[in-house]
């Protein structure tokens, strides 16, 4: 009884769209792409930004505010990466939305179609820019070979739909 339950309560639940980012705090990174290295920051974040279908400007606005007032630099993690005048690298990855609930090829259909993330990614750029971060990017829709010194190791994960 208790199983036919769980069955059930199981396949009613839906994954909720959200922006999610994965931030690394690097000592440096790069993004190379066709044999070229298209963007490196020094100190500074490693983001990586996943965009959902049905994501808003609101989820931008909240995500550019817990990126770039995070304190995960200094002592007791009391620093942002705009107090230490650090750089952010702005990746999209879309496999961040992988549903994997499910067999065992992961499912993306809750990740946004190229136009609305390409729209949403370089929401979260700008903001980020008019927040007075240095901000450099990967190529929206490329293969990219991803390069970083992970500091710590220090990653945070961020739900947009979390606050």
């Amino acid at each position: 009884m208790l199983i036919a339950f769980y069955r059930n309560n199981r396949t009613k639940r839906r994954r909720e769209s959200v922006l999610r980012a994965v931030i690394q705090r690097v000592s440096r990174a790069d993004v190379v792409v066709e044999d070229q290295r298209i963007a490196e920051i020094g100190h500074g974040y490693l983001v990586l930004l996943g965009v959902a279908t049905g994501d808003t400007l609101d989820d931008v606005d909240y995500m550019v505010k817990k990126i770039s007032r995070m304190r995960l630099f200094g002592d007791r993690f009391k620093d942002s990466v705009q107090e230490i005048s650090g750089e952010i690298l702005l990746v999209s990855q879309f496999t961040l939305l992988a549903d994997c609930r499910r067999g065992r090829r992961p499912d993306w259909g809750g990740a946004a179609g190229s136009d609305s993330a390409q729209t949403m990614f370089s929401a979260v750029l700008e903001g980020l820019r008019n927040e007075g971060i240095s901000v450099s990017e990967g190529r929206f829709g490329a293969h990219m070979n991803v390069g970083l010194v992970n500091d710590g190791p220090v990653t945070i994960i961020i739900d947009s739909r979390g606050n």
